[in-house]
């Protein structure tokens, strides 16, 4: 008798589960698919403005023939390196002149394989602080 109330009981804790949940309608799903075509059309804009951007500075940073020949004998100097740095402005850690470039030894004991223990307040900036 136990096995049959126990089934029982699992199928109406399944119905109702399964019940819990209505299908979504379909004007959701016309709402996001309108939200999304708008959001693409958006989008083409704003990229079509951009180009357009871009081929206008490109037009007004073309030298006249004159410059350019003006112009060459300065490029042939050494160029500086470029610095390389993400949009936000970090530098880019793929490039090998900006790999080591935030590291900071820490002058604290290390463990065996060289790296800071952080055990110690010498290695650990937050030694000290209260976690809020």
């Amino acid at each position: 008798m136990k096995k049959f109330l126990t089934g029982v009981l699992a199928m109406f804790m399944g119905l109702t589960v399964a019940m819990a949940q209505a299908p979504a309608t379909t004007t959701q799903k016309e709402a996001k698919s309108k939200a999304k075509t708008e959001e693409k059309a958006a989008k083409k804009e704003v990229a079509k403005k951009d180009k357009e951007v871009k081929a206008a500075t490109k037009e007004a940073a073309k030298p006249a023939p004159a410059a350019k020949e003006a112009a060459k004998p300065a490029a042939s100097a050494p160029v500086a390196k470029t610095e390389h740095v993400t949009k936000s402005g970090t530098p880019d850690k793929r490039f090998k002149e900006n790999k080591g470039a935030t590291t900071t030894p820490s002058e604290g004991p290390k463990k065996k394989d060289g790296t800071p223990d952080m055990r110690y307040k010498s290695n650990n900036t937050n030694a000290g602080k209260k976690k809020s």
